[in-house]
């Protein structure tokens, strides 16, 4: 990742036990550097596109048909709101139904939940909306007295036909499976930095990179810790 060469160095006291002195020291990236897309810009919904990410697309793809350049896949992780990529970058077709496999096992096709199906009347109206997490043998209106327990319906007055319809089979189940792709898919859309913010963003980030003067300072890109050993090894 690209992003590693824009962080600053720190000279950290050498851990090492086949150190030479206790002034010995290793040079290492500091990682407690961040850098965000600026509030101005955060705030400007015209500065982004939406993305879709495809099946097997990993950052640097993205980045390099975005931007020209696949070491800019830390650009699109931080414009898209993506810290942990383990967790919120979408899995590969073939990877979601592996990681579903071994998290269910025998039970990746079992039922999860069960969802109503959209219902209209003649007019084209909106009786039973989709998607509604309902149980298996729903009814609406509920009966009193179940007479049809194996059963899901929904009952209603249609005015274009006069007359009161019964849809049945209004529900349809959501397998183990279905819902792990599901929350995968909901992860193939995100946010990115349009081309023409691309520039002024890395100015600004390789600015905030750089370190001003303290103690610490050796020059803009490089800071030395402070030496707490008290005795030679």
């Amino acid at each position: 990742m690209g992003y590693f060469r824009e962080l600053p160095d720190l000279e950290y006291l050498s851990p090492l036990s086949d150190r030479n002195s206790s002034s010995e020291y290793i040079t290492v990236k500091n990682i407690f550097k961040r850098v965000k897309i600026r509030e101005d810009i955060q705030n400007y919904i015209t500065a982004f596109n939406k993305y879709i990410i495809r099946d097997g697309d990993r950052p640097d793809n993205v980045a390099e048909e975005l931007y020209g350049d696949s070491d800019l896949d830390w650009v699109v992780l931080i414009s898209a709101g993506i810290r942990n990529i383990r967790d919120q970058w979408p899995l590969s077709d073939k990877d979601i139904f592996l990681y579903a496999e071994k998290i269910y096992g025998n039970s990746l096709n079992d039922a999860r939940f069960y969802e109503t199906i959209e219902v209209k009347d003649s007019k084209g109206r909106l009786i039973l909306p989709e998607k509604l997490i309902v149980d298996k043998n729903f009814k609406s209106p509920r009966p009193s007295t179940d007479i049809e327990p194996n059963t899901s319906y929904v009952k209603f007055y249609d005015s274009g036909l006069k007359t009161i319809i019964t849809k049945y089979n209004i529900t349809t189940s959501v397998t183990n499976y279905e819902h792990e792709v599901r929350k995968n898919d909901d992860k193939r859309t995100i946010f990115v930095l349009r081309r023409e913010y691309l520039q002024q963003f890395l100015n600004d980030s390789r600015k905030l990179m750089l370190y001003s003067n303290s103690t610490q300072y050796v020059d803009d890109r490089l800071k030395r810790a402070d030496n707490i050993r008290i005795k030679s090894p």
